[in-house]
């Protein structure tokens, strides 16, 4: 699969896909390579100049990573474990770990390779971090590397003084004055050096503002005023920690908010990954449209009455608040829903709508995943389709035989 060539948006071209997974058993996996092309595209658009790092954990195949960073405008990888990490630093140049990590063995494998020390970059957000690194891999040599630090800021928003948090609860360094306090502590300590700050605005990148119902506006309201504090803050942190060490990256947004966190000049990179797939999570957003690229495909088991099908499987559950907003959305034939009673189950699903009367046993029903890397847990591979054909059948991480989280 290639990502360089240009191509117009696209819409979902059904009797091509079915046409080319017609003899394929379920259930399995299917990659609209065009709809993923067009989707690249987009977030190269959107960042404006500013570098995308892939987001890993929004993939979970290797290929499909190898041939997003062959794109002109996408540099360098996002990933969520260290073992993770030291895997990609294999062929990958420039990989930061989005999350901290206790993971002893993979620590001493970064302290004792300097190759692979010069490639990944750790995630820290206090300074107990930096002392279980310290711990793990020992005092410095003249010959041990020293292990690159991304320090992580709070980008969540805080209203009516602190008492209502709306964001991801990550880092507890959120003031300029903490960000700088933590940056002194890593320059000084001699087995560490720091080149990067990162912050994740998970309430504007992972919530969208065009959902349906009155709940909308008040999402956009919580985006605006969120853009505005944490342009202004995350300015000042960044100038806090540079006056202590030069910075090679500060790293911000996710797919749902490349325009706007690129637009900040403190900011030198975002991060997407997401957008690759456009999931469904990303249906519900008024600055931008991505083409539905992937699915998931079951088959008809059961018909235990003229107004039910039930497909085997379909429990492919996205992480969250548990809600009926994080069940997987079944697509073609349209006009198929789930049964309240009982949403996607582990190991059957029934379905109902106008159209359900016309599937027989051993009929595929294609679905949507609410988000995307999670859907990669479920298949050791994932067919990859263009036009009426399959081109490849690529291994996903855990047909790779990794199942890092």
């Amino acid at each position: 699969m290639t990502l360089t060539q240009l191509n117009g948006p696209v819409r979902t071209p059904w009797v091509d896909l079915l046409a080319a997974t017609e003899h394929l058993d379920p259930p399995f996996a299917v990659l609209d390579v065009a709809a993923v092309r067009t989707n690249a595209h987009q977030l190269v658009r959107r960042a404006a100049g500013k570098p995308i790092r892939v987001a890993s954990k929004s993939i979970r195949v290797r290929s499909v990573i190898r041939d997003a960073l062959e794109l002109p405008g996408m540099a360098g990888i996002l990933a969520f474990t260290l073992p993770e990490a030291l895997w990609l630093a294999e062929e990958h140049e420039d990989v930061v770990v989005g999350y901290p990590t206790t993971h002893r063995a993979a620590l001493r494998r970064l302290a004792e390779d300097a190759e692979l020390a010069s490639r990944v970059t750790l995630m820290v957000d206090s300074a107990d971090h930096l002392d279980l690194i310290a711990g793990i891999v020992g005092t410095a040599s003249s010959s041990a590397p020293r292990i690159r630090i991304c320090l992580e800021l709070d980008v969540s928003l805080r209203l009516a003084g602190g008492r209502v948090h709306l964001g991801a609860r990550r880092s507890p360094v959120r003031t300029p004055e903490e960000a700088a306090a933590l940056a002194r502590t890593v320059a000084a300590h001699p087995r560490f050096a720091l080149v990067g700050l990162m912050g994740y605005e998970g309430q504007i990148a992972g919530v969208g503002d065009n959902q349906p119902g009155l709940r909308r506006f008040a999402v956009r309201e919580v985006q605006r005023r969120s853009a505005a504090e944490l342009a202004e803050r995350r300015a000042a942190a960044v100038a806090a920690v540079r006056s202590v060490a030069p910075l090679e990256f500060v790293n911000g947004g996710g797919t749902g908010s490349l325009e706007l966190t690129a637009a900040e000049p403190a900011v030198t990179e975002v991060a997407a990954g997401s957008g690759l797939f456009a999931p469904r999570l990303f249906d519900f957003y008024t600055r931008f449209r991505p083409q539905p690229a992937a699915y998931f495909v079951l088959s008809v088991v059961r018909r235990p009455s003229p107004h039910h099908a039930t497909v085997l499987g379909g429990g492919w559950i996205a992480s969250g608040a548990a809600g009926k907003d994080r069940l997987p959305t079944p697509v073609w034939p349209p006009d198929l829903s789930l049964v309240d009673q009982e949403g996607a189950g582990e190991v059957q699903t029934p379905l109902v709508g106008p159209r359900v009367d016309e599937l027989g046993l051993g009929d595929h029903v294609w679905f949507r995943h609410t988000k995307a890397g999670e859907l990669c847990e479920h298949v050791d591979e994932i067919v990859l389709v263009e036009g009426d054909r399959i081109i490849d059948v690529v291994p996903t991480y855990r047909g790779e035989g990794k199942t890092f989280l």
